[in-house]
């Protein structure tokens, strides 16, 4: 129970520094797997120009 009272104590004095840390956590997460994640741009491209290449000759068929 002692040790109970000795964590909410710590929490109780360091909630700011905890929070700002999780933040930062959590913004460097996202940041990296955005990074790793990324699609080039010229891949973005080549596939839009198929998708509509084959949208148009199933259309006309």
């Amino acid at each position: 129970m002692k040790g109970m009272i000795l964590i909410m104590e710590f929490i109780a004095k360091n909630w700011k520094k905890i929070g700002l840390l999780i933040v930062i956590i959590a913004c460097l997460f996202n940041v990296v797997s955005k990074l790793v994640a990324k699609v080039p741009y010229m891949d973005q491209l080549k596939e839009s120009a198929q998708y509509v290449s084959d949208q148009e000759q199933k259309n006309n068929t």
